[in-house]
């Protein structure tokens, strides 16, 4: 009896030294499978990336912008639909002392502007231009992109001199100014030299709204058109005072329809104003 006990007490050791030695052979088998599939820390729980010829980084999280965080999938989507807003529309920090004090100006002559884009089209161009679309409660009829040098002296000019004179020749305010041509990259007619609208340094004036609801054209008036013509007459002498150059009609027939502003830099400080 002790010695069948003695053998069934052996073969139980047995037994559970095979169970031991399976249990072992699996579970290694298990960690060499595992350690077969993955490069990454089995703790960090973060799947490892397979660095190839083609990829040489994975970032762990993508940083989208603009319209892509709304489409990440799309690449095309960074720039589409609006400017981006790391791109403001204008460089205001990187502008010059006298273009920031000429804004000064404007803002203090309750000029309506915006800032816009620099300008460079071969021999023409403006560096800090602005769109001008009103002068106090005068409107500028459509918005007239200039230099802020040409901005203020016509918003100082119409202020100073258009303004009162349509007061008292019309017993009315302006109400807008209706312009055919301020910045426009293009040579003097007939010349080969480059115009100063070329430049931003120009504004022709095609007619002049009163709030009477008086729409006063430029073009040479008749005959008995008296007050017109005085009043014609006062935009073309005072504006000489605040511009180098002013053509009107009578100077020639390309002039014949509106008034030519510009501030044109000539030796000795010579105007033309015809």
């Amino acid at each position: 009896m002790a010695g069948r006990l003695g053998a069934m007490l052996g073969l139980a050791r047995r037994n559970k030294r095979a169970r031991i030695t399976i249990v072992g052979a699996v579970a290694g088998a298990a960690v060499a499978t595992i350690s077969a599939c993955t490069t990454g820390d089995v703790f960090a729980l973060q799947p490892a990336v397979d660095v190839g010829s083609q990829t040489a980084a994975v970032p762990d999280a993508p940083q989208y912008s603009g319209m892509q965080r709304l489409v990440p999938s799309n690449p095309y989507m960074t720039q589409a639909a609006y400017p981006r807003m790391d791109e403001p529309m204008s460089p205001v920090e990187q502008m010059p002392a006298s273009e920031i004090d000429c804004r000064n100006e404007l803002k203090r002559m309750g000029v309506v502007y915006q800032d816009i884009q620099p300008i460079h089209e071969g021999q023409c161009g403006i560096d800090f231009p602005v769109k001008v679309s009103a002068i106090g409660s005068v409107e500028m009829k459509p918005a007239a992109t200039l230099t802020c040098n040409m901005a203020a002296t016509f918003a100082a000019w119409t202020k100073n001199e258009l303004q009162p004179a349509a007061r008292w020749r019309y017993f009315s305010g302006v109400k807008a100014i209706h312009q055919g041509s301020s910045y426009s990259c293009r040579n003097i007619a007939g010349e080969g030299v480059l115009s100063e609208h070329g430049k931003g340094n120009a504004l022709d004036v095609m007619s002049i709204e009163l709030n009477n609801g008086d729409d006063i054209d430029v073009r040479k008036p008749g005959l008995f058109a008296f007050r017109t013509r005085g009043f014609l007459n006062n935009v073309r002498a005072d504006g000489c005072q605040y511009f180098s150059t002013v053509l009107g009609p009578g100077y020639n027939y390309d002039h014949r329809n509106h008034f030519h502003f510009d501030i044109k830099n000539r030796k000795s400080g010579y105007r033309a104003c015809r």
